[in-house]
């Protein structure tokens, strides 16, 4: 009995000191970034947009701020960030005829 107990601390041993993946968990990878949105954050105090578009997840925009360096997420549907999208689109577009 003494050598069974040997042999599973043994293998506790092995599987505790082996590397594990460097991949992140599936939970992770899947989540959506932002849960909420706000409405109110004016254009003025906006470093930075990103855009993501995540499986399984909403439009989601997030914005960093000029003064705290915090990221937020912004409803898609904020009418000033509608406009700035109608007009990057625009601008592609007019480029896109020129190369062409």
């Amino acid at each position: 009995m003494d050598v069974k107990i040997l042999a599973v601390l043994a293998l506790l041993t092995v599987a505790l000191h082996l590397p594990s993946s460097a991949a992140k968990p599936i939970s992770l990878v899947e989540r959506c970034w932002c849960r909420s949105t706000l409405n109110t954050v004016p254009k003025s105090s906006i470093r930075e947009i990103k855009f993501l578009h995540t499986p399984n997840c909403p439009f989601q925009v997030i914005a960093k701020l000029k003064n705290s360096d915090r990221e937020v997420c912004i409803n898609p549907k904020t009418k000033w960030l509608q406009q700035y999208l109608r007009n990057a689109i625009n601008k592609i577009k007019k480029s896109r005829k020129r190369s062409n």
